[in-house]
C-alpha cells in the first residue's frame, strides 16, 4: 500500500541508511585484522549470523507478520535466494578482479538493478533527480577506485579471472538490489521492517551457515579471528540492516541504494587513516562526487525536476 510521507519520517529513514552505509563501511578495515579468514567464510559468517540475530530480535513481529511475508512466495523465495547468492559473490568478484574492480562493480550497479527493478516489476518511473545522482555516484565510486593505489596482488589477476570477476560483481549488485526490494515489497505490504529483513536474512542463513564447513577453517583460529568475526556479524550486518530496514519503509528501494554508495566511501577513508593506504588525488575527486550524489539526494530543491515527485514514497 503506497501512502504517503512526513518530511520528518523520510529524513529519519535517509539517516538511517547513512548510519547503516557507515557500518557497512568499516567492514573492510575489520576484516584486515584477520587476513587468514577467507572472504567467502567471513561473508557468509556475517550474514548469516546476522540473520540468525535479525531473527532472534524480530521474533514476535517475525510470528504476527509471517502470513503477510508468505503471500508472497515468490517475492520472499527471490530475496531469500538474493541475501544468500550476495556475499558469495561480492566477495569472490573482489578475489578474482581485486578489490578496487569487485567494489566498483557491485555497489556502483545496485542502483541501476534497483532502479530497473522497481520500474519493470513495480512500474515506478525513473525520476531525473534519480538520473543525476546515479551518473555523479557512479562516476565517484569509479574516481574512488582509481585513486588506490595498485596492489600488487593485483598485477597477477588473469584477465578470464578479471572478466569472471566483473560478471560476479554484477550478480552482487543485481542481488544487493534485488533482496532490498523484496524487502521493500513486504514493508509496502503491511509486515514491519524487522519482520522483512529477518524473514529473507533467516531463510539465506539455512544456506549460507552450512557453506562454513567448506570454507569456515580460520574463524576461530585466534582471539583476533574471533573478534573479527562477531563484529562483521553484530556490527555492519544485524545493526546495519536493522537500520538499512527501517531506512525502507519511507525511502525508494533506487534512492536507498544510492545513499549506500557511501560504504565504499568510509572505507576508503578507514583505509587511509587506520590502515595506511596510499591514495592518489584523483580519488578526492571521486569521494566529492559521491557526496554531490548524496545531496542531491537528500535535500529539497527550491524548484521541482521533473518526473520528482509524481508518486508518493511508500
Amino acid at each position: 500500500m503506497v501512502k504517503a510521507v512526513k518530511g520528518s519520517d523520510a529524513a529519519k529513514g535517509i539517516l538511517a541508511i547513512v548510519i547503516a552505509s557507515f557500518l557497512w563501511g568499516t567492514t573492510g578495515t575489520a576484516a584486515q585484522f584477520a587476513p587468514q579468514i577467507s572472504p567467502l567464510a567471513i561473508g557468509a559468517f556475517a550474514m548469516g549470523i546476522g540473520g540468525v540475530l535479525l531473527c532472534v530480535s524480530a521474533r514476535k513481529s517475525l510470528v504476527k507478520d509471517a502470513p503477510i511475508l508468505f503471500s508472497t512466495p515468490l517475492t520472499f523465495l527471490f530475496g531469500s535466494a538474493c541475501v544468500a547468492i550476495y556475499p558469495l559473490a561480492f566477495y569472490s568478484s573482489m578475489r578474482l578482479s581485486g578489490v578496487a574492480v569487485g567494489t566498483v562493480v557491485s555497489i556502483a550497479s545496485a542502483p541501476l538493478f534497483a532502479a530497473l527493478l522497481e520500474y519493470f516489476l513495480s512500474k515506478r518511473p525513473v525520476t531525473l533527480r534519480w538520473f543525476i545522482s546515479f551518473v555523479f555516484g557512479a562516476l565517484g565510486i569509479s574516481l574512488l577506485a582509481m585513486g588506490k593505489a595498485q596492489e600488487a596482488s593485483a598485477l597477477s589477476v588473469s584477465k578470464d579471472d578479471q572478466v569472471f570477476g566483473v560478471l560476479l560483481g554484477l550478480i552482487a549488485g543485481l542481488t544487493y538490489a534485488g533482496y532490498s526490494w523484496a524487502a521493500k515489497q513486504h514493508i509496502e505490504t503491511g509486515a514491519n521492517s524487522k519482520s522483512a529483513m529477518a524473514g529473507l536474512f533467516g531463510c539465506a542463513a539455512i544456506v549460507l551457515l552450512p557453506s562454513l564447513w567448506f570454507t569456515g577453517q580460520n574463524l576461530f583460529a585466534n582471539t583476533i579471528h574471533i573478534s573479527v568475526s562477531l563484529y562483521m556479524a553484530v556490527v555492519p550486518m544485524f545493526l546495519g540492516y536493522l537500520l538499512f530496514g527501517y531506512g525502507l519503509r519511507t525511502t525508494e528501494v533506487s534512492k536507498a541504494t544510492l545513499i549506500t554508495l557511501i560504504e565504499p566511501l568510509v572505507a576508503t577513508l578507514f583505509a587511509i587513516f587506520f590502515i595506511g593506504e596510499v591514495f592518489k588525488s584523483v580519488g578526492w575527486v571521486g569521494m566529492t562526487l559521491v557526496c554531490l550524489c548524496l545531496l542531491i539526494q537528500s535535500i529539497k530543491f527550491p524548484f521541482a525536476l521533473k518526473g520528482y515527485g509524481k508518486k508518493a514514497t511508500a
